[in-house]
């Protein structure tokens, strides 16, 4: 069978599945900010729908305090709406929001076709991008814990228990089976995410242990976090040649690269791309990911990577900060990088850098800004701080090796005992060195 029909008479017994995004219309209520606000977050489910393969027809926007309880959108909207699906020859609404089963049961009663809402979009698309083993686990905890309270059947399989007088006036011995359909499927469902669960604790000890052995060795560490589509990828191939997959679409990479890069005065870092974020980004996928988005809280660096062209990048500071926030990241050093300069509006690169404490522009396309990004990554970076002189042995080259790749070096002299060295290390190197130490001063 080529794909699933979205259409009501063609339902499955569990509610979340495979969606064939075709032909839809977009949804939403304004119930705060200006009307512009509202404009930017349907042309983002736009973008988001798109991404997800389907071809936007038209859309609709209703102001309201808040949404209607029953239907989401109020009951005359909802009619409007159908309108235009029938008119359109739609076959799904997406909801710009999240909405509860019975909103979604009750919107699809009247527009008669498939209604999903945005976290469901979300999901699925990221679904279709996971491309690791840790990627898919994560997607697909976050799709189960979406679905199980959303479990709905339709038939004779889904049946209530009923008995006595009440059982069709047939008395007792003529009770249905029971939902016995539905607990099983959360059965299975509770089990997989425990076994999802379990997986994804495993390959957390193992980036846990990637990470420590980094530490260990004293290599900073900088994350890139930033908006889905914001060009985090471009910078990370622009800073490091690593070769990450770059498309103008939504959460086109969602898994972490890591990669090793130099400063211009030669000191080793890693650079880590994370996922992108994006607005109400559903929590179900920021707990799933929260493994892999810990990359930025344990980094000493985290440049924040913002769309300059976008329309108001200020709101996609916000979302990234609100989930930076959620995993524990806030506290780290961050610098925001305004991409995509040779596009944007000269006015809002003014009044972002006025804004942001720690700023700079840069374009991804053209390199324009990068050499002092670069520069500004190497004065950011934790440096050695402890002065020491030592006296190393002609046969101890190797460390005299790591005081140049991982310390300052200030001064080398040949002497005939062996190599005096006037040097600035760590705290860990410096103890290595101890035994060699003629004075050290912290």
């Amino acid at each position: 069978m080529h794909g699933l029909s979205t259409e009501l008479e063609d339902v499955s017994e569990v509610e979340y599945r495979q969606l064939r995004l075709e032909r839809v219309v977009l949804a939403g209520v304004w119930s705060e900010g200006s009307s512009e606000d509202a404009e930017n977050s349907l042309r983002e489910l736009a973008a988001l729908a798109e991404t997800a393969g389907s071809q936007v027809l038209a859309g609709v926007v209703q102001r309201r305090l808040r949404p209607d309880p029953g239907t989401w959108l109020g009951k005359g909207k909802a009619e409007e709406l159908k309108e235009i699906v029938v008119a359109e020859g739609a076959d799904t609404v997406i909801a710009n929001g999240e909405l509860a089963p019975s909103q979604r049961r009750a919107l699809e009663d009247v527009v008669k076709v498939k209604v999903i809402d945005r976290t469901a979009l979300i999901l699925d698309i990221f679904a279709q991008h996971a491309k690791s083993k840790e990627g898919k686990a994560q997607v697909e905890l976050a799709q189960m814990q979406y679905l199980l309270p959303r479990l709905r059947g339709w038939g004779e399989s889904m049946s209530r228990q009923a008995g006595g007088q009440a059982a069709g006036g047939q008395g007792m011995g003529s009770r249905g089976p029971g939902e016995t359909k539905i607990e099983l499927d959360r059965r299975r469902i509770n089990t997989r995410m425990a076994k999802l669960r379990r997986e994804i604790a495993e390959m957390k000890t193992t980036r846990d242990t990637k990470r420590s052995g980094r530490r260990n060795n004293n290599v900073p560490s900088v994350a890139i976090a930033g908006y889905t589509n914001a060009g985090k990828s471009s910078i990370l191939n622009r800073l490091t040649n690593a070769g990450v997959l770059v498309q103008n679409q939504l959460f086109a990479t969602l898994d972490p690269t890591v990669r090793r890069a130099e400063t211009p005065d030669g000191r080793g870092y890693t650079l880590a791309d994370t996922v992108g974020f994006v607005r109400d980004l559903p929590h179900q996928l920021v707990e799933a990911f929260r493994s892999t988005l810990e990359e930025v809280a344990d980094a000493d660096l985290l440049l924040h990577v913002v769309d300059g062209s976008h329309p108001d990048p200020e709101s996609q500071i916000s979302a990234v900060r609100e989930v930076l926030a959620d995993v524990d990241a806030s506290d780290v050093k961050e610098v925001i990088v305004i991409n995509k300069a040779d596009i944007a509006a000269p006015d809002v690169i003014d009044r972002l850098m006025r804004h942001e404490k720690h700023c700079i522009a840069v374009s991804a396309r053209t390199g324009e800004g990068l050499p002092e990004l670069l520069q500004l990554i190497a004065d950011e970076l934790p440096r050695p701080d402890v002065r020491v002189e030592l006296l190393l042995p002609y046969e101890r080259g190797d460390l005299l090796s790591r005081v140049h790749a991982d310390g300052d070096v200030l001064g080398v002299e040949h002497r005939p005992e062996g190599t005096h060295v006037h040097a600035k290390v760590t705290k860990e190197l410096a103890g290595e060195l101890e035994p060699y130490l003629t004075s050290s001063v912290a």
